[in-house]
């Protein structure tokens, strides 16, 4: 088991409209048995899981946050097809097959991405999705970054280079053109190590709204996040 270093997890938790912008991107993915791989508190499963699943694996290091989602699937916040389960990809058995593996805000907290996803890639069925959101462009990183544990941010290439080369590609974009403005300005001025709760609602109320109407009319060319999606 692993102890999760970040502090910033409740706080991000409040960001409703990103979250659902994003999920309107990756839901369609979302079927069957779904392993969610980071599940952290369970705020990410509340917002891409609406119990139509017929499984759904919150896989979790953490053994603290994992029984955070396991009280929260008690306690009838999160659907009953959840499950919370303490450990790592390499935990699984080798015949546990899922639909859809995600990986939501946590490929960049994890050294050795590649195998990682190599790893991940053994447990899709045939026909399975892997679907991967991180923080996009280097040169956007922070000391909010090394504060909550990633080890790098993602451009198309380098997210490219991770995928497991069996995997067919889906697609490929970047997201939250606006927000990059917002993630860039704190890089060169406030250099912050944690941003404050206001600075999340100002994000996410006024930029994510715009980014969702800007990205598209960009062709999800520029962005603070970037979506794969990966089929077996």
């Amino acid at each position: 088991m692993t102890t999760y270093i970040g502090s910033e997890l409740h706080l991000f938790a409040k960001a409703a409209n990103w979250k659902a912008y994003y999920g309107a991107k990756v839901k369609k993915y979302l079927a069957g048995d779904v392993l969610e791989v980071g599940s952290g508190i369970g705020a990410t499963t509340q917002a891409l899981c609406d119990g139509s699943a017929r499984r759904w694996v919150c896989l979790e290091p953490d053994a603290g946050l994992s029984a955070e989602t396991a009280a929260a699937v008690a306690a009838g916040r999160l659907p009953r097809c959840c499950e919370a389960r303490a450990g790592a990809v390499r935990d699984l058995g080798a015949g546990e097959l899922f639909d859809a593996v995600i990986y939501i805000d946590v490929l960049e907290h994890i050294e050795d991405d590649a195998g990682e996803l190599a790893a991940a890639a053994e447990h899709l069925k045939t026909g399975g999705r892997l679907v991967v959101l991180s923080p996009a462009h280097q040169w956007l990183y922070t000391p909010f970054d090394k504060e909550i544990g990633h080890h790098r941010r993602y451009n198309k290439k380098s997210l490219l280079a991770a995928a497991p080369p069996g995997l067919r590609r889906v697609e490929l974009r970047y997201l939250d053109s606006v927000g990059m403005l917002a993630s860039l300005g704190n890089r060169l001025l406030l250099r912050s190590s944690m941003p404050t709760e206001q600075q999340i609602m100002l994000w996410d109320r006024l930029m994510v709204p715009a980014s969702r109407v800007v990205d598209a009319s960009l062709n999800f060319t520029l962005g603070k996040s970037i979506l794969g999606v990966w089929e077996k």
